[in-house]
């Protein structure tokens, strides 16, 4: 295991959610993050995201991440929506 994949690991095992489930695998020089749904009810499709190791090596990773990951947990809810005024038919 790389040492940014451990780094992206560690920030990501100090959140939980009970909506979500949250995993990061390597992706060529990036980390790739996945979000699931838990709850089975619907099939959903899962988000991803890339962190390129320039973003995983700054100072500021911890906050930047959260960041990301609080945007693109927004980002997917959204998707979520099964009917919505502007979806098109």
């Amino acid at each position: 295991m790389s040492e940014l994949l451990a780094r992206v690991r560690a920030e990501l095992a100090r959140y939980e959610h009970p909506l979500f489930d949250f995993e990061a695998r390597p992706a060529g020089e990036s980390v790739e993050i996945e979000i699931r749904f838990k709850l089975p009810q619907e099939p959903l499709h899962n988000y991803l995201f890339l962190l390129p190791p320039r973003e995983i090596d700054q100072a500021q990773f911890p906050w930047n991440f959260q960041r990301q990951l609080y945007d693109c947990l927004h980002d997917y809810v959204v998707e979520m929506f099964t009917s919505n005024p502007q979806r098109k038919a």
